[in-house]
């Protein structure tokens, strides 16, 4: 082609491009669902619940990937669309790429990032090798999201093209909502066509999704490849790149032209190092509850080590103002110092991990309470209070991708799922890239702190208000699940995949605390946090869930500004005492459910509505300050050589969020329950059930335990386990739930409650049998602690058996354990199924209340009545064919051994003789391996064999 200056050239036009990207992709998804429909419909129709006529179309992957032609048609038109989808980002690059703009570069590494990996998808089938399909499709979705948003935010100023785009996005990501919810109603509760509808909204995503790049043809008008650009987009040389440029400096949003600076590795490597030590502040935070817990859980009331909770106040120490002047100018080597919790693993005995865990918290305050302080004579402020958010949201995800425990926390090491040497090293890192490059800073002296509206007291209220509802409600994604959570059938949201929902959610809090500082502190913003709260206490399932979403937003939302203003004023007196307000707060949240062992526990007992309603009021008087002193954002106050310090854009806190808040979906999708478990002795129709006080999780040495656990129950073969002691929802606890890994890990079915909310130290199940429906139970406890109870239907073998797990209260409240075992009693004498209970009863074999669970009302039988060696645990049945029974100990995982009994489900009435173990079906046996010594210090003891 001759141009205007008579040069040959060679020109690809941008619509064309398009235009054959559109087509070819299109055209390898229809023609796959031709095929496919043509010559194996009834097979691919079909999935592992339902075939024809129940699902009568099918999913976008068994089209695709599973049956030959149709899978070679799609590669082949795919492979064909790969040329032109290349072009379709390089050209995209070029027509929005403008000098220094970094937000350009950002889009076409994604779009680059996500061709690559359909390519994965494409070419590995589901059939070929499921696991790497499915993390190539999700990653390939993942990116979807900084793809579309990309593209919206770069789009040139033409009105169709931008209107198109938002249609296909809003529809793109709406329909993600019903496509989830259909999916759950196929894979957990098996309803039948629920998989074709789901289909349905699959293929409507390829539509949107091939369709929104499909409107590049729009752009692309006159834009030719490589010699000539007609219109003038390329550079920003152009009228229209003018126009464009005008309206980016018009715009009102901040960040947005924080997106067209020059994009810097630097910047985004000091971004990661403040967010990892935001990270490294709450994983301290967050460990100090569950390490100071272990104590008093073995005194069985105040061990005196409770002490350690006032190691946050260590800001207090900055109204002195040598010691102030020492921290402003030393405030790396605080930080260094707050790192000896992230060293407490290695050493094994409880007392030092302790000492350790205090000591490197209390130093963690002190750096950030004074880098606060240090910041908010700089224009930094914004960048720490980010961190600061940004690190709890990371430390959502770190739970959320280890089975809700920190793999950083001094409980954890390398054999029950730590990272610890690798999160020590990155925070060492980090530090030294935060702190070292620095200049040294002059030590600020109260004098420039510009906070003299307002009373400095009522901000630290507010903020201990803040900090004590970030942390017990949002430092682990599942916590406010486990509260609105009421058993089966499914009736709101699951820890997974729903515990991504909450973290989105705070990200959505962190953008509007950024960048809409007058709303996030506004009146009517207060309103709508108070009435989420409200929710979350008030009901069950999606409805508190919804509550707890709009609660997480507003708490995420207020952070940054309820730090800036605590900022302005002296910090010693402030930031210490809103932690003294938060400890108080932390006191309560405690009292709530310890009452039976604490002084004054009446005066909290049950009323967690009340440390809710102080909470949100606390925090509307930290508001108060806000609204009262104009106080939303940074302060202009004078500035040191501090504020000469590189800066990142508050850009790189928006990749920072996108990368974490993609890494949950991610999770969220890999850890989605398979929901195929199968009994250990399905042939025999044989059911094994236990009940196991687990000691909240913490073995004797103080390590998390679910491993251990875990290992006990699949060698001991367990169907059915019921577990004691086993709410660790509460900041004591570490915010964490075991029943996540056991689950998963022993592939097993779980019900978790009654919930933290309920004031109980918990019950839940696991079972290899699908629950048909369970209800939880507040047993009567006028004076003592609250006894749980769940009870539960199974599908056992195509029977319905009800199966109850229950904890009774203390030996001390004796009328408590008698109405209790009167409610259980009339709880089994109305099932009018077979029933097996697992339990904690609190009395002798045959003596008093012993005698009214195994009564004519109850209809229950003794597994073993000649076992008279028991006070705690007992497993009754009725109407079950009985055939085994043993006790295992503990070793040092609790303090509590496992009781397992065996039956069998054939309908047969079980008989009082007792047999020798070889005389009995193989299957019937209890593994050989737990004879004489056992292993890991597991064997049968008090009559030394199974029964």
């Amino acid at each position: 082609m001759k141009d205007k200056e008579g040069s040959t050239l060679v020109s690809l036009n941008g619509k064309w491009i398009s235009h054959t990207h559109t087509v070819l992709a299109y055209l390898g998804f229809i023609g796959a669902l031709i095929v496919g429909l043509n010559l194996h419909f009834y097979k691919i129709v079909k999935n592992e619940h339902y075939g024809y006529p129940q699902e009568w179309f099918p999913s976008v992957s068994a089209t695709i990937g599973d049956r030959y032609p149709e899978r070679s048609v799609f590669q082949i038109c795919i492979a064909l669309t790969s040329g032109p989808r290349f072009l379709l980002v390089v050209l995209w690059y070029y027509l929005t790429a403008r000098p220094g703009a970094s937000l350009p570069k950002f889009v076409a590494f994604t779009g680059v990032a996500r061709t690559l990996l359909c390519g994965g998808w494409v070419y590995i089938t589901s059939t070929d090798d499921h696991d790497w399909h499915d993390i190539f499709m999700i990653s390939y979705l993942v990116l979807t999201l900084p793809w579309t948003l990309g593209c919206l935010a770069t789009s040139p100023v033409n009105a169709k093209a931008i209107k198109y785009r938002k249609i296909l996005a809003t529809l793109f990501f709406g329909t993600l909502v019903p496509l989830i919810y259909f999916f759950i109603q196929h894979k957990v509760h098996k309803v039948a066509g629920a998989y074709t509808i789901y289909a349905f909204f699959e293929w409507s995503l390829i539509l949107y999704d091939v369709g929104f790049d499909a409107v590049t043809a729009l752009d692309f008008e006159g834009f030719e490849l490589h010699l000539v650009d007609t219109k003038g987009f390329h550079k920003g040389t152009t009228q229209l790149a003018d126009v464009y440029a005008d309206d980016a400096k018009k715009t009102k949003q901040p960040l947005a032209q924080e997106f067209t600076g020059a994009f810097s590795w630097a910047a985004l490597i000091d971004t990661a190092s403040d967010v990892y030590l935001g990270f490294a502040f709450w994983s301290i935070l967050t460990a100090l509850g569950v390490v100071v817990w272990y104590f008093p859980l073995w005194h069985m009331g105040i061990s005196g080590y409770e002490i350690a909770i006032l190691a946050t106040i260590s800001p207090y120490l900055l109204v002195n103002r040598s010691v102030r002047k020492f921290v402003f100018l030393n405030i790396h080597i605080v930080y260094s110092a707050s790192l000896l919790t992230l060293v407490a693993f290695f050493f094994v005995t409880p007392e030092i991990r302790l000492f350790l865990t205090t000591t490197g918290l209390f130093f963690a305050c002190l750096a950030w309470a004074a880098n606060f302080s240090l910041e908010s004579t700089t224009s930094r402020i914004d960048i720490k209070t980010s961190a600061f958010s940004l690190g709890l949201i990371m430390s959502s995800v770190a739970k959320f991708s280890n089975h809700t425990n920190n793999p950083i926390w001094p409980l954890m090491n390398s054999v029950n799922g730590g990272w610890n040497k690798i999160g020590l090293v990155l925070a060492v890192l980090a530090i030294a890239r935060t702190h070292f490059r620095r200049p040294i800073a002059p030590a600020v002296d109260t004098t420039m702190y510009s906070g003299k509206d307002g009373s400095q007291y009522l901000a630290s209220i507010g903020f201990g208000g803040l900090l004590f509802g970030l942390h017990s409600l949002l430092s682990d994604s599942s916590t406010m699940i486990t509260w609105v959570w009421d058993g089966y059938p499914v009736k709101g949201p699951l820890a997974v995949p729903h515990g991504a929902y909450t973290i989105i959610a705070m990200g959505a809090g962190f953008l509007i605390g950024i960048l809409r500082q007058e709303f996030a502190t506004s009146p009517a913003f207060y309103v709508i946090g108070c009435i989420g709260a409200a929710f979350l206490q008030s009901f069950n399932g999606w409805w508190g869930y919804y509550g707890a979403l709009a609660l997480a937003v507003y708490l995420m939302a207020i952070t940054p500004s309820f730090i800036q203003m605590c900022a302005r004023y002296p910090p010693g007196a402030t930031f210490g005492t809103g932690f003294m307000v938060y400890n108080l707060l932390v006191l309560a949240h405690v009292w709530v459910v310890a009452y039976a062992f604490v002084p004054g526990g009446f005066l909290l007992r049950e009323r967690t509505w009340l440390v809710m309603t102080i909470m949100m009021a606390l925090i509307g008087v930290g508001l108060s300050v806000i609204i009262g002193t104009k106080a939303g954002g940074p302060t202009s106050k004078s500035q040191n050589n501090y504020s000469s310090i590189r800066k990142p854009s508050r850009s790189y806190f928006v990749y920072s969020l996108a990368f974490l808040e993609l890494l949950a979906v991610s999770i969220a999708y890999l850890r989605f329950p398979h929901l195929d478990y199968k009994p250990y002795h399905e042939k025999e129709k044989l059911v094994t059930a236990g009940i196991w006080t687990v000691h909240f999780a913490l073995d004797n040495d103080m390590w998390s335990s679910e491993r251990r656990m875990r290992d006990l129950i699949k060698e001991m073969e367990l169907d059915v386990v019921g577990l004691l002691e086993s709410d660790l929802q509460r900041i004591i606890m570490g915010n964490r739930d075991m029943t996540q890994f056991l689950a998963e890990d022993l592939g097993m079915y779980a019900d978790f409650g009654p919930g933290p909310n309920k004031h109980t130290w918990g019950a839940a199940l696991l079972s290899k049998f699908p629950i048909v429906n369970s209800t939880h139970h507040l047993l009567p406890s006028p004076v003592g602690e609250l006894a749980p109870a769940i009870l539960a239907t199974l599908d056992m073998y195509g029977t319905m058996v009800d199966v109850l797990v229950f904890h009774s209260g203390q030996e001390e409240d004796v009328e408590d354990r008698r109405l209790q075992s009167e409610g259980i009693s009339k709880l089994m004498g109305g099932s009018p199924r077979p029933l097996i209970l697992l339990s904690y009863l609190v009395t002798k074999p045959k003596e008093g209340n012993y005698n009214t669970y195994v009564s004519k009302e109850s209809r229950m039988r003794d597994i073993d009545s000649t076992d008279w060696d028991r006070w705690c645990e007992y497993i009754l049945y009725r109407d079950l064919h009985r055939v085994g029974y043993a006790r295992v100990s503990r070793s040092s995982i609790t303090d509590t051994e496992l009781q397992v009994g065996k039956f069998v489900i054939d309908g047969k009435q079980s008989s009082e003789i007792r047999v020798d173990e070889e005389d009995v079906p193989e299957g019937w046996r209890f593994p050989a391996q737990f004879n004489g010594d056992g292993v890991r210090g597991h064997h049968y003891h008090v009559f030394d064999e199974p029964r």
